[in-house]
């Protein structure tokens, strides 16, 4: 009895080392063979860590142009996106003279997690998120106004993107990409779930999956066999990056991360008068991540808005086939060319009350 009370003691140090090993942030990724070099690392790329108080560290990259930017960009990705995904949109965008600053979420990408389940998308709150934005802005970023400063949330990240701008994030415009306050898709009825997940995170439960969705999968869909862009090429960069990588990969998330998406919501929902920066929403059509009621209520209720709609996108905006994303990335330097020159306006059609 002695031997094996012994032989469990001597193995509560293995096992916590394995726990925080698995848990540690990652930085350094491998390519994917054979991925083309658009999907590949912009030159320069640049890895970090921003960590506030006793929050979860949060793994962020960086890469500029060749020339004196003409403005910055921080884009906050959506569940289940890590930094690589975005690759392509960031190289686009240094050639067009943008710095782009990438915030990877807590416990997902390459920022530590907060289970030693590595691919569980696990928060209690999303209040750690919006703490690392302000962050990046003040204490990495460091806006000096004689270039703009704009801040992209994709998905569900536009929820982190318009909290902080509630709680005083300085930018000088915002994007909010195929933006997520409500789930389209909920494994029950929405009432029902809330209360549930809710109900778990009380009971210190929160870790748990919803029974029925799992973690990362090797056969698995992609992101055209999941519905989030019709473009096959660019919806297989993700998955491919999380193959390559174990690090990244990233299954279903948590009850207590769905509680805490409820939670940013309503939070949203109170304080929408306090954001005065202008924001543009790009929609998809066909979206079947995001529905689209709560993100025309959102922008009516914001003081400045405008709404660009393109009907035959899913998703995924930035992975979208080429007539699309062409369009969604000449509104995104639009945009950042708006805060530069005052009189400048979006050359697309809009759908909201009028933001610039």
């Amino acid at each position: 009895m002695r031997r094996r009370l012994l032989a469990v003691l001597l193995a509560l140090p293995l096992v916590a080392c394995s726990d925080e090993a698995a848990r540690a942030p990652f930085a350094d990724s491998r390519t994917p063979p054979s991925l083309a070099e658009r999907f590949q690392p912009p030159a320069g790329w640049a890895w970090g860590y921003v960590r506030v108080g006793d929050g979860l560290v949060q793994r962020y990259g960086v890469s500029a142009p060749r020339r004196a930017p003409r403005g910055q960009l921080l884009i906050l990705p959506g569940y289940g996106e890590s930094a690589e995904g975005w690759f392509e949109t960031a190289r686009d965008l240094n050639a067009r003279g943008y710095t782009v600053w990438i915030l990877e979420r807590q416990g997902q990408g390459g920022s530590e997690r907060a289970s030693h389940w590595r691919d569980l998308g696990h928060a209690g709150s999303f209040s750690p998120d919006v703490a690392a934005t302000q962050a990046m802005a003040k204490a990495v970023i460091r806006p000096t106004g004689r270039v703009p400063f704009v801040v992209l949330g994709q998905g569900d990240g536009a929820l982190v993107a318009l909290r902080a701008l509630e709680e005083g994030l300085q930018a000088d415009g915002a994007i909010l990409s195929s933006a997520s306050f409500d789930i389209a898709d909920p494994p029950r009825p929405k009432a029902q779930f809330v209360r549930l997940a809710r109900w778990a995170r009380g009971l210190k439960l929160g870790f748990l999956r919803y029974p029925g969705q799992g973690g990362w999968k090797r056969d698995g869909p992609d992101g055209f066999g999941a519905r989030l862009t019709h473009d096959r090429t660019r919806g297989a960069v993700q998955p491919a990056w999380a193959l390559a990588n174990p690090d990244l990969r990233m299954g279903a998330p948590s009850l207590a991360w769905y509680a805490a998406f409820y939670d940013a919501v309503d939070a949203i929902g109170r304080d929408l008068k306090r954001v005065a920066t202008p924001v543009l929403m790009l929609n998809a059509g066909e979206d079947v991540k995001a529905l689209a009621p709560p993100r025309t209520a959102v922008c009516a209720a914001l003081s400045r808005c405008t709404a660009v709609a393109f009907p035959t996108a899913r998703h995924a905006l930035h992975l979208e086939a080429d007539p699309v994303r062409d369009r969604w990335l000449e509104a995104v330097a639009d945009t950042l060319r708006a805060r530069q020159d005052p009189t400048a306006r979006p050359a697309l059609n809009d759908e909201g009350p009028d933001a610039f």
